[in-house]
């Protein structure tokens, strides 16, 4: 009897193995071929975003290149030959192709230099706003949300929602103004920009070791902590905003997901099978309900990564998101097309994710 309970186990334990490996293994050809489409997805986008510059007449486009005001038609079409401009599109298409794969994205003029040296300089600024933005506003929207749907009907719920709707209803540019008379006009906290005077003044100086561009980052990484404070000290307000006017989004669905979840079959059974109530809604029903709240906040996350004009421009954030609206307003095509390409790899690559994170929160999703 012994021997055979130790056979039953032995295959059980074989069985849920080569389920594991086969899972892992159902699992990596799922990435390879998202990887793939990715690719596939990004050509697409070049080959879209190319066309719609190629309207654009080749004197516009060089006028970029062009330093002085007293330039003759004879010098423009000089400069037009110059960077292949009358060339046949395939051809343009595939020398930019080109010089993607070595690097060279173009001259930037709104940069005042190459590209991706543009791009080192705006992006640090808004991808430290992202980092420190949205794990707060997904814990802020989850929480609030199961709150609501756990206490629906009550003065709980009723406050959600109502910060729900207002949050979802106000304009940025307004609430950004509002924070910024409040904390900053009148009671002088909370200064706009990325640092104050004294730290650029260190940042900038030859002794500052700047690795990742990240203000705060870099600030533990020379052991400066103060400038690291400093840093911090100026996201809070930028943050806040974020926070306000993104979480209502999220905890809107959240509430509306926990609700469906509340009201299933399985609840029910565990509630009359005497199961405590917090963990049937910390586990299972919160668990099921974090499905579509995946999507949004991988949608969301992709959304600030590309830049967000309005509350860069208020708060004087020199991110990427006021780099892309200076190219845009002047016809900086390097620029746009550079920037166009970032976004489409960052929402790729952000839908990989939340795929992949699907399978970890409901393993009854196969990813085949």
């Amino acid at each position: 009897m012994i021997s055979i309970e130790k056979t039953i186990d032995a295959d059980v334990s074989i069985n849920i193995f080569l389920k594991t490996e086969k899972n892992h293994v159902n699992l990596l050809n799922y990435i390879i071929r998202r990887l793939l489409l990715m690719i596939l997805v990004l050509f697409g986008v070049s080959l879209i975003v190319f066309s719609i510059m190629m309207i654009i007449p080749p004197g516009q486009r060089v006028a970029i290149y062009v330093k002085s005001e007293k330039v003759t038609p004879a010098q423009m079409e000089a400069l037009i030959e110059k960077y292949g401009m009358n060339d046949p599109a395939p051809i343009q298409y595939a020398r930019w192709i080109g010089n993607i794969f070595q690097g060279d994205f173009g001259y930037s003029e709104t940069a005042k230099g190459p590209v991706i040296e543009g791009f080192k300089q705006y992006f640090p600024i808004t991808l430290e706003l992202v980092l420190l933005s949205t794990p707060l506003i997904i814990l802020v929207g989850v929480w609030l949300g199961t709150l609501g749907a756990v206490h629906k009907d009550k003065p709980v719920d009723h406050f959600t929602r109502v910060f729900a709707v207002i949050g979802y209803s106000l304009p940025t540019f307004w609430l950004g103004l509002m924070l910024l008379m409040l904390f900053y006009g009148l009671l002088g906290i909370f200064p706009p920009g990325q640092i104050s005077n004294v730290g650029k003044d260190v940042i900038s100086s030859p002794e500052w070791n700047r690795v990742t561009g990240l203000i705060c980052l870099d600030g533990i990484i020379n052991g400066r902590w103060d400038i690291v404070w400093d840093g911090f000290y100026h996201l809070i307000l930028p943050a806040f905003n974020l926070v306000i006017l993104s979480c209502a989004l999220i905890l809107r669905l959240m509430r509306s997901s926990m609700l469906e979840s509340l009201g299933q079959d399985y609840i029910r059974t565990a509630l009359a099978k005497g199961a405590d109530r917090g963990t049937i809604n910390r586990i299972h029903a919160r668990r099921n309900a974090l499905i579509p709240v995946i999507t949004i906040s991988g949608l969301m996350f992709a959304g600030l990564m590309a830049g967000m004009v309005i509350t860069e421009t208020i708060f004087n954030r020199k991110g990427i998101g006021l780099w892309m609206a200076r190219a845009a307003l002047q016809l900086d095509v390097p620029a746009i097309m550079f920037n166009v390409l970032f976004l489409g790899t960052i929402f790729a690559v952000v839908n990989l994710i939340v795929d992949i994170l699907y399978a970890y929160v409901d393993p009854r999703i196969r990813l085949t």
